[in-house]
This record gives C-alpha cells, sequence and structure tokens, in this order.
C-alpha cells in the first residue's frame, strides 16, 4: 500500500459506508488529547515533516494523494504540535492546496466523509471570504446527505458556520492569540470569557 493510502487508511478507518462518520473515529478526529497525539506523533511526525518540506508535493497530482497531504498539513500538526505555534504554521499550505482541489474539482472524486477534511482548511482559516467559500462546501455536502447521515452532517456545518461567525466578527481566531503571541483586544477578551468560545 503506498504511504498515502496508510495514511488515509489509518485517519478514515474501513468504514464501507461513503458518508458515514464512524464513532470510533471520533476520538482521533476531535477529541485529541495525549495518547491519541503521541500514537499519532510516532506514526506520522515523518509525514508531516516531509509535507512541510515539500518532499510530498507529487501526492497532489490525485485527489486521494492530495486529501492524504491535507491531513498532514492541517489535521495532524493540531496533534503533533498541540498548544504551540507549529500547530498552525503549515495552514496557508494546507489551504493553498485545498483550494486548488476544489477549483479542480478534486474534492468531488472523493468520498462524502473525505470531502470534509479537504474543507476543512478552509475552516481553519482567518479569511472573511475563506469562511464563507467553505460553510458553502459543506452547505452543499449536506444538500446531498442521505436522511441516515444528516444530522452527522448538519454538525459539520453548525461547526462550519460558528467558526465563519467568529472570524466575521474578529477577522480571526481570539482563541489563537495568547499561543500565537498576539494581543488581545477588549472584545476579544471578554468573548474569551464566554463558555465554549474556542475549538
Amino acid at each position: 500500500m503506498e504511504r498515502s493510502e496508510e495514511i488515509l487508511a489509518h485517519w478514515f478507518g474501513e468504514e464501507p459506508d461513503d458518508w458515514a462518520a464512524p464513532a470510533d473515529r471520533h476520538p482521533l478526529w476531535f477529541g485529541g488529547g495525549p495518547q491519541v497525539d503521541e500514537d499519532l506523533r510516532r506514526r506520522f511526525a515523518t509525514d508531516v515533516e516531509r509535507a512541510r518540506a515539500g518532499a510530498l508535493d507529487a501526492w497532489k497530482a490525485t485527489p486521494r494523494g492530495r486529501l492524504a497531504l491535507l491531513i498532514l498539513l492541517d489535521q495532524l500538526p493540531r496533534n503533533l504540535f498541540r498548544g504551540t505555534p507549529e500547530a498552525f504554521a503549515s495552514d496557508p499550505a494546507a489551504l493553498a492546496l485545498a483550494l486548488e482541489g476544489i477549483d479542480r474539482g478534486d474534492d468531488r472524486a472523493l468520498r462524502p466523509i473525505e470531502r470534509t477534511f479537504a474543507y476543512l482548511p478552509l475552516e481553519h482559516a482567518e479569511d472573511r471570504g475563506i469562511q464563507a467559500r467553505g460553510v458553502a462546501c459543506f452547505e452543499a455536502l449536506l444538500a446531498e446527505a442521505p436522511e441516515r447521515v444528516r444530522k452527522t452532517y448538519e454538525s459539520f456545518l453548525d461547526y462550519a458556520v460558528r467558526h465563519r461567525v467568529i472570524v466575521d466578527r474578529f477577522g480571526r481566531f481570539p482563541h489563537r492569540n495568547a499561543i500565537l503571541g498576539r494581543k488581545s483586544t477588549p472584545e476579544e477578551e471578554a468573548f474569551l470569557r464566554e463558555p465554549g468560545s474556542s475549538f
């Protein structure tokens, strides 16, 4: 199995339903924590380094290769470098890769659950226009979703909208300020005291 496919197999598991978001993947995708982070570091730290250095750019020639590269540049750094500026350092590269893939129609060649991760770099962007485009991608995905998974894809859209609302309001994610050494405005400080203000 090619390395890109090994990464995707680990990330998505062996769920036969193209739309399903398997419960056993949720801790990996959304939970984090020291054990998950350490396991991912052990398995994929070298791949993340190579992706960041451009050594895996050939993967973007195929939709699934591009997706594996997006996982390495957008998702895994949030685990490997949690709580440090490095967690966000490859976001610009991931965003450029994601936008290029969407413009090429690569996302349409992926399974629906995989498309979710092709769109997350847009959700992570501190840019109002990109946020709007990301929400539109999740709206389109929900519009296609069969009834059995609608709640899951409604949740994905809800998270995208919540991210957009924050960036629309502040132009950035205030919960990143401390990590990135940015000074918070008084309005941001008040927002950060609200429950559920960070992701």
